[in-house]
């Protein structure tokens, strides 16, 4: 399994309309069982859907922290 302090994405550093084609090529690299943390001044949700949608069932998310300040996300590509 990879090292996921490494794999760190801070989307509040991104501009807004790289925000999700950065995630998904961020997700896109990961092996099977690597995971990326997302850090993100809002909940994420909708990229959660956007990613179900998109790629299907081949992930799993977990909130680390939820705000209301920072909300921190693991995303494991099974």
């Amino acid at each position: 399994m990879a090292n996921t302090v490494n794999n760190v994405l801070d989307v509040t550093q991104i501009e807004p309309r790289l925000k999700h084609p950065t995630i998904f090529e961020r997700f896109d690299i990961l092996k099977s069982g690597e995971s990326l943390i997302l850090h993100n001044d809002h909940d994420p949700k909708p990229l959660y859907y956007q990613l179900a949608g998109l790629r299907g069932d081949i992930f799993s998310w977990e909130y680390l922290e939820q705000g209301p300040d920072l909300f921190r996300i693991k995303i494991t590509k099974n």
